[in-house]
C-alpha cells in the first residue's frame, strides 16, 4: 500500500485501446533544446528517466508538423528530416521499454508565432481572421484586438489538416501509442474556437459549434488514416494568454455545445489545460473545467496545474517562478471522487524525475521544492 492514502493515484485506466499503470502523467512542457526540428540527444533520457521512474502516460512538449508556418519557436522538434524521427524513434523506444505510454503532442502557433524570429522569417503567420488580441507596452493593462497575420484559406486549412494527420500517422510508425492536439493556450485550434479572434463568416465561423469544425476535421482525418489502436487526444483551455480571465464558454450549456462535437469526431482523451488543478470553473458548482469535460463527454479526462506545489503558474513570471511542496490530499479527495481520470504534472516532475516512485515509496513530503533552475538543463 502506497503512504498517505495515495493508492489511488496508482490504479491503472484504460484509455482507448490502451492500459496505463497508473493515473500520473507528464505534462508537456516547452523545452527549446531542439535544433533543426531535432531533439537534443539528451531527450532521450529526460523522457526515458521519467518514464523509469513511474510515470504512466507521458505527453512530449509541442511539437508542429512540417509547415514553416507553424513552429511557434525555433528550437521546438518536428518531423522535418530523417534525424528528426530517428531521434524521435529513439526517445519512442526509450519509454516502451520502461513500461510507460506516450503522445507526441501536435502544436500549430498560428497567429501566435514570431514570425522575424522563426526559421522562416520571410513566411507570414495565420489564423481563422488574421486578429489577436495584443497588449500595449506603452498602456500597461490594456489588450487590444488587432490585425498581425493572414487570414487562412479554404487551400490554407485544407493543407493544414492534411499536414497534422500525416505527422499523426509518422509518430504511430515510429512507435508511440498516440497523439495530442495543442487546442489551448491561443494557438491555431484555440484561434479557432474563440470568438474573439474567428470572425469567419464561412462555414468555419459562427457559434461555438460551427468554430470546432476545423478540429474536428482534423481530428476525422487523423482517425481515418491511423486507425482505432492509436490515442488521439486534444487539449483545450478557457484562458488565452495574455487574457487569462477569458473564457470560451460562459456556461455548462455552452461548454457541452463545444466539447460534444469535438470527442464524437473521434477523441480518446480531453486534456483540461488550468493554472490551477482544484479550482472550480463555474459558479454553483465545485466541479474543475476537467470535471465539466468529463460529465459532459463520458471520455477520460485529465487535469492539469500546479500539482504538489505551493505557488500556483504566474503569467507574469511563466513557469520561472520558485515553487515549495504542497500536500496531495485535495489532488487524491478529487480523484476518487471522480472528477477526472489522470492528473499531470509539469514543474514538480521537473524537480522530481522520479516523483511516482518517491511518492508510492515515501510520500508526498519527501518532494523537493521546485528552482527555475532545472529549466536551464535537460535532465
Amino acid at each position: 500500500m502506497a503512504p498517505n492514502g495515495t493508492d489511488s493515484l496508482f490504479r491503472p485506466l484504460t484509455v482507448g485501446t490502451k492500459t496505463l499503470r497508473n493515473r500520473l502523467a507528464m505534462a508537456p512542457m516547452t523545452r527549446c533544446f531542439a535544433h533543426d526540428d531535432v531533439h537534443d540527444p539528451r531527450a532521450i533520457e529526460y523522457y526515458g528517466r521519467r518514464a523509469r521512474g513511474g510515470i504512466g502516460l507521458i505527453i512530449s512538449e509541442g511539437s508542429p508538423p512540417p509547415l514553416p508556418e507553424a513552429p511557434y519557436h525555433p528550437n521546438v522538434p518536428g518531423f522535418g528530416n530523417q534525424a528528426a524521427l530517428d531521434r524521435w524513434r529513439a526517445i519512442a523506444d526509450a519509454v516502451n521499454a520502461a513500461g510507460a505510454h506516450m503522445l507526441v503532442q501536435l502544436w500549430h502557433a498560428g497567429i501566435q508565432r514570431d514570425a522575424p524570429a522563426s526559421r522562416h522569417p520571410d513566411v507570414a503567420s495565420m489564423g481563422p481572421s488574421g486578429v489577436f488580441p495584443v497588449t500595449d507596452p506603452e498602456r500597461p493593462g490594456v489588450v487590444e484586438t488587432k490585425t498581425i497575420g493572414l487570414t487562412m484559406t479554404q487551400g490554407d486549412i485544407d493543407r493544414t489538416i492534411d499536414h497534422f494527420a500525416a505527422a499523426a500517422k509518422t509518430c504511430q510508425d515510429l512507435g508511440f501509442s498516440g497523439i495530442e492536439l495543442h487546442a489551448a493556450h491561443g494557438y491555431l485550434f484555440d484561434q479557432f474556437f474563440w470568438s474573439e479572434t474567428n470572425l469567419r463568416t464561412d462555414r468555419y465561423g459562427g457559434d461555438i459549434t460551427q468554430r470546432t469544425r476545423f478540429a474536428t476535421e482534423t481530428i476525422a482525418e487523423i482517425r481515418r488514416r491511423v486507425g482505432h489502436d492509436f490515442l488521439i487526444g486534444l487539449r483545450f483551455s478557457q484562458f488565452k494568454p495574455p487574457l487569462y480571465t477569458a473564457k470560451l464558454a460562459q456556461t455548462p450549456d455552452e461548454l457541452e455545445r463545444f466539447l460534444t462535437p469535438l470527442a464524437s469526431a473521434g477523441l480518446d482523451i480531453i486534456h483540461a489545460s488550468a493554472r490551477r488543478f482544484w479550482q472550480p470553473e463555474f459558479e454553483g458548482s465545485n466541479l474543475t473545467i476537467a470535471g465539466w469535460a468529463k460529465k459532459i463527454t463520458g471520455l477520460p479526462t485529465i487535469s492539469v496545474g500546479s500539482v504538489a506545489l505551493d505557488t500556483g503558474f504566474d503569467p507574469r513570471n511563466g513557469a520561472g517562478a520558485a515553487a515549495g511542496t504542497a500536500g496531495l490530499e485535495p489532488l487524491i479527495q478529487m480523484l476518487e471522487r471522480g472528477d477526472f481520470d489522470i492528473i499531470a504534472i509539469g514543474r514538480s516532475l521537473l524537480a522530481n524525475p522520479e516523483w511516482p516512485r518517491i511518492v508510492r515509496e515515501q510520500g508526498a513530503e519527501a518532494l523537493a521544492a521546485f528552482d527555475k533552475a532545472v529549466l536551464d538543463e535537460l535532465v
